[in-house]
């Protein structure tokens, strides 16, 4: 059925758009080609290459943890893992690719359509995700394929990063260890006693445009960087994973740009707008906290309202030194007059978080909304309106 003959017999038996039981049951079958060692070799060794492709990936139920930190392909730079993998990949593709052909050619040969059809199956057509030419498609050069599949695996890294973050993935325990509704702090630790990267503790990440707070995405970010990767290169993985992400070729592009402007986005894309973190984000996105739904209570609310409170009394009091340096003699006039500015936009800050704390977050903690992971993250995460960041398409009636 996966082969050029069994397409090339349906064309022919209906020459339409959908093929109906008569047409599958009408198929000539040679038993003979069909029930070969070869055929059964390649059927069991494609299903294998398939499989492990598709677990390589965190929506799999059966993912274990970043490929790029399996042994078989860790090395002693990220730059070195990547390359190896990529490696990987490529020999499964061509091996897939291969073992197509020869399915082809044995059932072209068993009826006689040597003159009809080819048994070449295009790098396109071989669907594995690892497979660029599969992945993107289009008329891309073989730079721009290798770009996109570069950044998609950095952005791949960064999500497994953030689960482990979230205390969802250990890097010393592989496959899923928090997942289910209410599990706290203490059920991870019941899994991994001596985590060398620890979940966070009380559920809330926050991403802000500073190291304002200890457990800051992007500082987390970095402490799962030196874990995962040793001291020795961190510099050059960093930078390395930074020049992946920016595609555009944006000046001074950062691992904190890519978080506050990307990850987010992606991370809906990934799991199909239900996302399993969830962004609570003030109206012009100038506070930020992800929490982790499997990880949530009923009092979740006020912990993020607790650090949208620190982060105001934090920028009160940046305003105030800036304040100070504005009328200091001894600052420069241009020192003065970025000093102004500044304070100019912490005021629009503060009046901008005011607002968030008053009319939304405060309200909603009060009511410390219970919620049932069995009812989907549709009807949950509308739960929380205005305090979560939108999400377009989600509230689409077609959508389940």
């Amino acid at each position: 059925m996966n082969s050029f003959v069994a397409k090339y017999a349906l064309q022919v038996l209906n020459p339409t758009l959908n093929f109906l039981v008569a047409d599958i049951s009408a198929l000539p079958l040679d038993t003979g080609a069909a029930f070969s060692d070869q055929v059964k070799a390649a059927s069991r060794t494609n299903i294998c290459l398939a499989k492990e492709d598709w677990n390589t990936y965190e929506t799999s139920w059966d993912f274990s943890k970043s490929p790029l930190l399996q042994a078989s392909h860790s090395q002693t730079t990220l730059k070195t893992s990547y390359q190896r993998l990529r490696t990987h990949w490529r020999e499964v593709t061509l091996e897939m690719q291969r073992l197509e052909q020869e399915n082809n050619r044995i059932f072209i040969d068993a009826y006689g359509l040597q003159d009809e059809l080819k048994p070449d199956v295009p790098l396109n057509e071989i669907t594995l995700t690892c497979n660029p030419h599969y992945r993107y498609g289009g008329d891309k050069s073989e730079d721009e394929l290798e770009a996109l599949l570069l950044a998609d695996t950095m952005r791949e890294l960064v999500s497994y990063a953030v689960g482990c973050m979230f205390g969802r993935y250990s890097l010393d325990k592989p496959g899923l260890i928090l997942a289910n509704q209410g599990e706290m702090l203490a059920d991870y630790l019941a899994q991994v006693p001596q985590p060398s990267f620890p979940a966070d503790d009380d559920n809330v990440v926050p991403l802000l445009d500073g190291d304002w707070f200890p457990d800051d995405i992007t500082l987390r970010f970095r402490q799962f960087l030196r874990v995962a990767f040793g001291d020795a290169h961190y510099e050059d993985n960093l930078a390395f994973i930074e020049q992946a992400l920016n595609l555009k070729g944006k000046r001074n592009y950062s691992l904190r740009d890519y978080f506050l402007s990307e990850f987010y986005a992606d991370h809906v894309k990934r799991y199909k707008k239900r996302p399993i973190y969830w962004l609570f984000s003030s109206p012009k996105g100038s506070f930020n906290a992800l929490i982790y739904m499997h990880r949530y209570r009923p009092d979740m609310v006020s912990v993020v309202l607790k650090y949208l409170r620190d982060y105001r009394e934090k920028l009160v009091t940046e305003k105030e030194r800036q304040a100070s340096a504005s009328i200091n003699p001894a600052t420069s006039q241009g020192d003065k007059t970025r000093a102004l500015k500044e304070v100019d936009r912490l005021a629009k800050v503060l009046a901008e978080l005011e607002d968030y704390e008053r009319d939304v977050l405060y309200p909603l903690a009060t009511e410390q909304k219970p919620i049932n992971l069995d009812d989907g993250v549709k009807v949950n995460y509308s739960k929380f309106g205005l305090a979560l960041k939108k999400i377009p398409g989600l509230d689409a009636k077609d959508e389940d």
